[in-house]
């Protein structure tokens, strides 16, 4: 159950996989992951964990809301 906070871009492409995501596939000058016609597109690896309001514009993007995040 991970929480809704900063969090490592491995964890994240770990738990967007439990909820159905394939990928990460090379694209342009991001990484995207895909679920049916949803493409959420990744920030590049760097030090340092991605960020609160980052991960809430990803999982917006993703059509996850904050309880199925938070229960995977």
């Amino acid at each position: 159950m991970p929480a809704f906070g900063p969090i490592k871009r491995k964890e994240l492409i770990k738990n967007l996989k439990k909820l159905g995501f394939e990928g990460p596939y090379s694209g342009g000058k991001h990484q995207f992951m895909t679920r049916a016609e949803t493409r959420v597109f990744l920030p590049n690896p760097y030090e340092g964990d991605i960020s609160r309001d980052l991960l809430a514009r990803i999982l917006r993007q993703a059509g996850i809301d904050r309880t199925d995040w938070e229960s995977v």
